[in-house]
């Protein structure tokens, strides 16, 4: 075995082992950085959700003018929907249902949506507005709610109306949320003994609560969720973990579990990029010093945790206690990362996706490899630049600069988007998505979602009205639909709301078109029966966990 040591301080491990992934890995992607990739806006199909490209600072909404992209969330897999009766009605109780193709996300308001997270059983997003809202299977308080209802559409998360969140994550049993000034809030079930809220107990908090001690004065950036851990990064560069310590997954150096977040000494010193948990592993991007003696930063991919199926890259299946470089990607540079269940996914600043763990189900992407060491994944990606990765429990998404979707790995409940059940060994586009132009991409433990965007409809460049097809003319004027943005006639569009997810002044009534305000009307008056309703939704039984592969 030939070993080398990185000129790394703090002591970490850095043992390497003489293993080459693939004589014909690229390495166009030392030294480069692609961390602000430019998506190209297209046109495309009429929106139920409005959706922003990017973040703003203001909650006052936007004319026409200042929308840079609207767009819906797609969802596919196992998905929540609500109830139906016998005489084909819904009622409020939330039900799972395998959808094979990406469908749009359903909602009783329109949502301006910022980022999704999906954990295994529940989901939450943030708005551009900064609102959290959660939905899907509640236990133990994961939703936010202060009830035991289980839900089946986006709701707003009451306790954080007076912050302005930024950022979301997903556990099995809890939920995490980021501030813009930098706190952390969790909330959900506790009482497995594992810490994984941070508040120094094992107690359920049915509402978020911020999470102070170790982190008071500390920026957060950035969080991830394991099923009994979670790791988050602060704005100068730290890594923290918290929660159960079994196999060494928090990278303390030990097995025990930690209830407050507590710093990994082992990388201090250093500045974390990203980090990622799975069940057992957790893995990070942080930034190290090359050396050849020229003041060149470059981003290696760590790992730890417990090494079952090979799943952190290392060659063998040992557990690691502390963060460790893995050894054959260490001529790269990387830009994300994602953890499934017994599988890690690294993107390279070049734009090429490597995969290490277990072969079941075909989720390394590459019918090659046996797992040991870190997979080029090539096919249908050979020629392609990947901006976005994200993992389920046993499958992947990618999301190239070309707004296409390739999904791989296991396919059942429809979690791939193909129309089927079927497993995938190597990238699939996803032809639902063909013709959209795709934000981003995330991935629950059994489905997945995405952010299909498009521009507002200047009315200059339509002749025909969206609704009647009549041709525009000197009687028959344009008018925007403040809910869509698309271009209708007077005739069609005759009608005001006042929650049109376009209004540049909210609280005021927008023009929208017929479609769009039976649409909203149907929302509104659903809205207040379900406000109305009593009755409380028996709690189902929850598998504790899903069966390792």
């Amino acid at each position: 075995t030939l070993e080398s040591t990185l000129s790394i301080s703090r002591g970490f491990s850095t043992k390497f082992h003489n293993r080459d992934p693939s004589a014909s890995l690229p390495r166009s992607d030392v030294g480069s950085d692609h961390a602000n990739m430019q998506l190209r806006a297209s046109n495309g199909d009429g929106v139920r959700l409005s959706v922003s490209s990017a973040p703003s600072s203001s909650s006052q909404g936007s004319g026409p003018d200042d929308i840079e992209s609207l767009g819906d969330v797609y969802v596919w897999g196992e998905v929540w929907s609500d109830g139906v009766l016998l005489d084909g009605s819904t009622n409020s109780i939330c039900s799972r249902t395998d959808v094979l193709i990406p469908r749009s996300l359903k909602s009783n308001v329109v949502l301006d949506v910022h980022q999704i997270a999906y954990g295994i059983r529940h989901a939450a997003l943030v708005t551009r507005q900064g609102e959290v809202f959660t939905w899907g299977d509640e236990s133990g308080g994961q939703l936010g709610h202060g009830n035991d209802k289980d839900v089946s559409r986006p709701r707003l998360v009451e306790s954080l109306v007076l912050w302005k969140m930024d950022y979301v994550a997903c556990g099995e049993y809890h939920t995490c949320a980021i501030s813009t000034a930098g706190d952390l809030f969790t909330w959900g079930d506790d009482t497995h003994n594992t810490g994984f809220l941070g508040h120094g107990n094992d107690v359920n908090h049915w509402r978020p609560k911020k999470v102070s001690s170790s982190l008071e004065g500390l920026q957060v950036l950035s969080i991830a969720c394991g099923t009994w851990h979670s790791a988050l990064t602060t704005s100068n560069g730290k890594v923290y973990t918290f929660g159960d310590g079994t196999f060494g997954v928090l990278g303390h150096g030990d097995r025990e579990s930690v209830a407050c977040p507590r710093e990994v000494e082992s990388l201090s010193g250093l500045r974390t990029i990203k980090v990622a948990c799975g069940v057992w592993h957790t893995a990070t991007i942080v930034e190290v010093m090359g050396q050849t003696g020229v003041n060149v930063i470059s981003r290696k991919l760590f790992t730890w945790g417990d090494g079952d199926k090979y799943r952190l890259g290392h060659g063998d299946k040992e557990a690691r206690l502390v963060p460790t470089c893995v050894p054959s990607l260490i001529d790269y540079n990387f830009h994300q990362l994602a953890c499934g269940h017994n599988i890690t996914v690294g993107l390279t600043t070049s734009g090429h996706v490597f995969t290490m763990g277990s072969t079941s189900h075909g989720q390394l992407g590459n019918p090659q490899s046996d797992g040991r060491v870190p997979c080029l994944v090539q096919e249908r990606l050979v020629g392609e630049l990947v901006e976005e990765i994200a993992c389920g429990a046993y499958h992947v998404a990618v999301l190239t600069s070309r707004s296409e979707v390739y999904t791989w790995g296991k396919g059942s409940n429809g979690r791939l988007g193909h129309g089927d059940t079927e497993d995938r060994k190597t990238p699939t586009l996803v032809e639902a998505l063909k013709d959209r132009h795709v934000k981003s991409i995330s991935c629950g433990s059994n489905f997945t979602a995405c952010i299909c965007i498009h521009k507002w409809i200047s009315g200059a460049d339509q002749s025909l009205c969206s609704s009647c097809r009549q041709a525009f003319g000197f009687t028959r004027k344009r008018h925007n639909c403040y809910n869509y943005g698309l271009v209708h006639c007077h005739a069609c569009s005759s009608k005001k709301v006042l929650k049109a997810a376009l209004a540049p002044t909210p609280g005021k009534p927008h023009r929208v078109c017929d479609s769009c305000y039976s649409k909203l009307k149907a929302a509104e008056a659903g809205t207040s029966l379900m406000g109305n309703k009593k009755n409380v939704i028996p709690r189902r039984s929850i598998d504790i966990r899903e069966k390792s592969d």
